[in-house]
């Protein structure tokens, strides 16, 4: 365990805050967003209904006062993981978005990668130390 510094806390918390608009965004209007992007409304509300998983956890994460610094690496490499497949999508040639799905895509990659980046500098800065 962990005592977090207050930037990997902030960081944390501000992935559960992004991941929680994004998963009601795609579980509740998946129907609406397919035909504005051109992306499958199945990937659409899979992806929502993982991301109400996932906010839990890292909501969960973000409110203890010390963190399991395995948890806080698993949650770093995921986002770091979730940001590369998302790129890999848009050539896979598995969707064919249109510009705006595309851009969808890409902006989510772009915001998750620097969240992952913001969780490793708070990482570092939490200097490893050991909870009582």
């Amino acid at each position: 365990m962990i005592h977090p510094s207050l930037f990997l806390r902030r960081a944390i918390l501000a992935d559960a805050i992004f991941s929680g608009v994004s998963a009601v965004l795609l579980t509740f209007g998946a129907g609406e967003l397919t035909p504005l992007l051109d992306l499958p409304e199945a990937l659409l509300r899979g992806t929502g209904l993982f991301l109400i998983a996932y906010t839990a956890l890292v909501g969960w994460l973000g409110m203890g006062p010390s963190m399991p610094k395995p948890l806080v690496a698993v949650v770093i490499a995921g986002n770091a993981a979730w940001t590369v497949a998302s790129i890999a999508l848009l050539f896979s040639g598995a969707v064919t978005p249109n510009l705006l799905g595309e851009s969808f895509v890409a902006v989510q990659a772009f915001i998750v990668g620097a969240l992952a980046e913001l969780q490793f500098i708070g990482l570092r800065r939490s200097g490893g130390e050991l909870a009582a």
